[in-house]
């Protein structure tokens, strides 16, 4: 027919693939971090609130100074953080609930790991008012890894506060991408900042974000140096051997004293507001920070989350001998086979791609065996579980008492053929 068209096949065949491709592309970049995959486990689906989000600077006063103290004269001063808390928002519609985080990636800006800007969109609206119709939500505080930032595991934050919890991440002064400084005071800190932080969020009482938060249900949520930092709050002091590495590092000073299990005045700062423990790949155990008799002091249940070939704190001396000696705590211990250390970080963003970048800042983020996608839609079923279980009373026992070896038979929770590669153990506390 005149002025009719005609394509051959090979066209046609092209132009479908184009369109697949075309398909897949808009799919891939509609994708936000936290966002389920097809074969994400039950819980890991975000929740029914709209999240808001905000930015909060805090000031822990007259705090010991470590970077600028010398044995027998400590310096004091007020020591800054900032926090980011996402929350249940009072809104109706979940049309245009996104916003941006401002990152970066790199440490201290020095020349081999030069500061790189960059962005990526949460599911979360800046500065919404809270949801106060519905009365108190559990607060969870989240601590991040040395180097890290209060943004790294956005995709676990949003989703809790969808589910309704009030969620708090740290910044951690000296320790963040943009201002690591001495280990040493990073050691100090870490606990001295969970348990600020909860007090401050204890504190707020009549403004609005106070209205909807209950302090007294507290969950604690660390990474790497933030998991020493949340057994520590949770009752697992440091042993004298720590303090003792902790002086030889520092010239002398005896700070951190006031965190290792046989002072007893730390026994007595156990705080009974935290009701819950999850513990990321903590750091510590391999290098002696906790000896027998503190991880006795270890009382409150908590979960631990490891990958098998941990190479910076280690799996069988490390993550797994912490888990076997928290022998007070009702525990678990979930592991990915053949992950290393990343399993709590958002995906490696697009920038860290860079061949021009060391690829540290990719290894930042990402897992060399693990989608880091899978990894953390997986955290957040288990996560959604324990925290229910002990912040909300709710029962998620068919979907945390299940078979071990997630390789020999479908967990509860998971969809068929999805559930392979992972192992869960779980004991329960003798006191």
């Amino acid at each position: 027919m005149k002025g009719k068209k005609t394509y051959s096949l090979p066209f046609l065949v092209v132009l479908f693939l184009a369109l697949c491709s075309a398909r897949t592309l808009n799919a891939q970049e509609e994708f936000l971090y936290g966002d389920p995959l097809p074969d994400a486990p039950e819980l890991a689906a975000r929740g029914k609130h709209i999240v808001g989000v905000q930015t909060m600077k805090l000031l822990h006063k007259n705090q010991i100074d470590i970077l600028n103290s010398k044995a027998g004269k400590e310096v004091f001063y007020d020591r800054p953080l900032t926090v980011e808390v996402w929350y249940p928002a009072a809104l109706e519609s979940a049309s245009n609930a996104l916003t941006t985080y401002e990152e970066v990636m790199g440490t201290r800006g020095d020349s081999l790991r030069p500061l790189i800007p960059f962005t990526f969109k949460g599911r979360a609206v800046r500065d919404a008012a809270p949801k106060t119709s519905e009365g108190k939500f559990p607060l969870v505080i989240v601590s991040h890894g040395y180097v890290g930032s209060r943004y790294l595991m956005t995709y676990l934050t949003e989703n809790l506060a969808s589910k309704g919890y009030v969620v708090v991440a740290i910044d951690h002064t000296d320790s963040t991408f943009r201002d690591a400084n001495a280990f040493y005071s990073t050691l100090l800190n870490r606990a001295k900042d969970i348990k600020f932080v909860l007090n401050e969020m204890a504190a707020l009482t009549n403004t609005p974000l106070g209205k909807i938060t209950d302090a007294n249900r507290t969950g604690i949520i660390g990474y790497s140096m933030g998991g020493y930092g949340v057994l520590n709050v949770g009752g697992a002091g440091y042993s004298d051997g720590a303090a003792g590495f902790f002086g030889q590092m520092t010239g002398g000073s005896t700070a951190i004293q006031s965190l290792v299990a046989s002072n007893p005045d730390y026994q007595e700062s156990i705080d009974p507001r935290v009701k819950a423990v999850v513990a990321f790949a903590p750091w510590g155990m391999a290098r002696g920070v906790w000896d027998a008799e503190g991880l006795k002091g270890l009382k409150k249940p908590t979960f631990f989350i490891a990958g098998s070939q941990d190479d910076i704190s280690g799996y069988e001396n490390g993550i797994k001998a912490l888990y076997e000696g928290a022998i007070n705590a009702d525990r678990y211990l979930l592991t990915y086979m053949n992950a290393r250390h990343n399993v709590a970080p958002n995906p490696p963003p697009a920038e860290s791609f860079s061949p021009a970048l060391h690829i540290d800042e990719y290894y930042r983020y990402a897992d060399s065996s693990w989608d880091q996608r899978k990894i953390n839609n997986v955290n957040q079923h288990f996560v959604t579980a324990f925290l229910g279980t002990h912040l909300k009373g709710e029962d998620h026992s068919q979907l945390l008492d299940i078979p071990e070896n997630s390789n020999e038979k479908d967990w509860p929770g998971f969809k068929p053929r999805s559930s392979t590669g992972m192992e869960l153990l779980h004991a329960q506390g003798m006191e």
